[in-house]
């Protein structure tokens, strides 16, 4: 697939043709009564790519083979790399998917000082390699914006109707982006901080405002989750599942609103 980015806003160059994201493997279904039953299951596709900024290999992401533009450009935010699109003068997929190359406008000095990384609580191979582009000020406070009950319901629902690939594998994490209770965007990814990044690059790269919109998240909210959504200057966070009492603290200290167990009948609001 080749796409261009509109002149306005960012430069993009994907050269990425995009496998089959689910194949078929063989196996062998084995019943407690003896039975054992040979089939074909479907299987989900893993894929990595190396994320190269200002020339320097700064992250490995472990992910499917999807939307690896929206992954990088919304890493990149909430990572603390970028404040905004608008840093970005080039993103560049190569043909296999295996190597994104971005150049900033903007370059820092290497001190020399050694990095530490702060071990991740996905389920992906996911690493951030330094620091040399991840700014030291903390984020800004979350502007609150009105929300309605109801937008999280929906939204709840839409995630009880299925998502295309975890239907197939049950392989998958997702994530809704959506503004006054109109969903703009889903998205799937093996864990659920590529799938909240893919959302949130979705948005950088479409010149949505975030600062007015709302994510739901089918996993559990730890402190590094909802450090992402505040990086992105996003007001709410919803998410089907449970947060860490650190999580809760974490976005009460920011004003993020948390809402957490969202589920079609009833939610729970932890911090507004």
């Amino acid at each position: 697939m080749r796409h261009q980015g509109r002149e306005d806003q960012l430069n993009i160059s994907e050269q990425f043709e995009q496998p089959e994201l689910v194949t078929s493997q063989n196996v062998k279904h084995v019943y407690r009564s003896g039975e054992i039953a040979a089939t074909a299951e479907p299987i989900l596709t893993e894929h990595q790519i190396d994320v190269y900024v200002n020339e320097r290999l700064t992250m490995k992401l472990v992910c499917i083979p999807q939307l690896l533009a929206e992954l990088v450009l919304g890493r990149l935010l909430t990572e603390g790399i970028i404040r905004s699109a608008a840093e970005v003068e080039l993103l560049y997929i190569c043909r296999h998917g295996t190597r994104a190359k971005v150049l900033l406008n903007r370059d820092v000095e290497d001190t020399g000082t050694p990095f530490t990384e702060t071990t991740p609580s996905c389920c992906t191979g996911n690493h951030l390699l330094n620091d040399l582009f991840v700014r030291s000020e903390a984020p800004e406070a979350i502007v609150p914006i009105d929300w309605k009950p109801e937008w999280i319901f929906q939204l709840a629902d839409r995630f009880r109707q299925g998502m295309p690939l975890h239907d197939q594998t049950w392989s998958t994490h997702s994530c809704f982006l959506a503004r006054d209770g109109e969903i703009l965007f889903t998205c799937e990814d093996i864990g659920r901080h590529n799938a909240l990044d893919k959302a949130i690059g979705y948005a950088l790269r479409h010149d949505v405002d975030l600062h007015r919109c709302i994510l739901y998240s089918s996993g559990r909210v730890p402190t590094d989750m909802v450090m992402k959504v505040i990086r992105a200057g996003v007001p709410v966070f919803a998410s089907k599942s449970s947060p860490t009492r650190e999580a809760v603290a974490l976005a009460r200290q920011f004003g993020l609103t948390l809402i957490c167990a969202a589920k079609s009948d009833r939610l729970t609001v932890c911090t507004e």
